[in-house]
């Protein structure tokens, strides 16, 4: 196989998904990291190169220094993994792709809707290969839920409930994660909705094949003084007639990461939760109810380990890395998010912020 070679903007000391992305991008051996801009900090800059045991001449000041001596190195870089906060998305995989690089990036893809339009446009005319980090969709029995309904045996999907509820906001807390996804600049319009309601909505889509057409938010600043909501009830309707409700809340107290889906056809459903992913509960309509492993003989998509030794959060974003790696090496196609997974979301954060202030039902892009 062929290793490429990562370069990575963002994820200095203090960060928690940038170490996130390198330990994924590094467990199935597919990608190696070879340089970065780690911070706009000189000394933190310097202290995240030495740490990740890179060479000084490939640690860069800034991404633009990276980007423009990257792209006159024969050696250069492969991919660009950005792993910002969201208002540097934009500029930074525009600039990026436009320079040959891939990129994979965290979600969500851009700071607004407009700017995942312009977005996409870069991807389609460079031709580059571009990934958003979906985590949930590396999940194995995510993927295999995602195959049983396409496979038709749960009938016709009727209802999807799906909901992500945290509850680290529940105070009034100040640190470096907590402060940018309060500040519009950096996080956009959405709080709450922007950072784990469109991992939600993501889920429900990629999981059940159904696209909302249209929803109905209602959005709440729950603790006094912050800006951007921290939770949030959405009503939405899928296309071929599908109903479904999204709760996202970052103010559940006692909640960790409890994101959970289930997903109604006209046979059974299915249930699966992030906290115990190992498992995917399907309760049949006229028959016993069943509980598929991970790591076992009859599911489709294999786990690194045999059934019994639990996967998770890590695993699951290694494999986006290591599908995109192989989508990068090969030209083939995969189930890796894209740029119309990113449109996607930024229309769903920005319609469901519409339609609770209008408090309206409001028609997704």
């Amino acid at each position: 196989m062929t290793k490429l070679k990562l370069g990575m903007i963002g994820g200095g000391p203090g960060a928690f998904i940038g170490p996130v992305h390198l330990m994924a991008a590094r467990l199935d051996d597919r990608l190696a990291l070879t340089a970065g801009a780690f911070s706009r900090d000189a000394g933190k800059n310097r202290q995240a190169g030495e740490g990740y045991g890179l060479a000084p001449d490939r640690v860069y000041p800034s991404w633009q220094a990276l980007l423009s001596e990257e792209a006159r190195r024969p050696d250069r870089i492969d991919v660009l993994s950005i792993v910002t906060p969201n208002d540097t998305h934009f500029p930074v995989a525009k600039a990026a792709l436009e320079a040959g690089f891939h990129v994979l990036c965290d979600k969500p893809a851009t700071l607004n809707l407009e700017e995942a339009l312009r977005l996409r446009d870069v991807v389609r005319a460079t031709g580059k290969h571009y990934a958003l980090t979906y985590t949930y969709s590396g999940y194995p029995l995510v993927r295999e839920a995602r195959k049983l309904i396409a496979e038709g045996k749960l009938g016709q999907i009727r209802k999807i409930v799906v909901e992500y509820s945290q509850g680290w906001l529940s105070q009034d807390v100040h640190s470096k994660q907590a402060d940018w996804r309060a500040d519009p600049r950096q996080s956009g319009l959405g709080g709450c909705i922007a950072d784990i309601g469109v991992h939600a909505f993501h889920l429900s889509e990629f999981v059940s094949g159904a696209h909302v057409e249209s929803l109905s938010a209602d959005l709440s600043i729950v603790v006094p003084g912050r800006t951007l909501d921290d939770d949030c009830n959405v009503l939405l309707r899928y296309n071929k007639g599908t109903r479904g409700v999204l709760v996202a809340s970052q103010i559940a107290a006692g909640d960790r990461n409890g994101l959970r889906l289930r997903v109604y056809g006209e046979k059974g459903g299915l249930d699966w939760s992030q906290e115990t992913p190992n498992t995917l509960t399907l309760n049949w309509h006229d028959a016993p109810t069943q509980i598929l492993h991970a790591g076992t003989p009859y599911v489709s998509y294999g786990a690194r380990v045999p059934a019994g030794h639990p996967e998770g959060y890590l695993e699951a974003f290694a494999t986006l890395y290591s599908d995109f790696a192989h989508q990068v090496t090969t030209g083939e196609a995969s189930i890796v998010p894209g740029i119309e997974d990113g449109v996607r979301g930024m229309a769903f954060i920005e319609t469901a912020i519409t339609s609770s202030r209008n408090k309206s039902w409001e028609t997704l892009l």
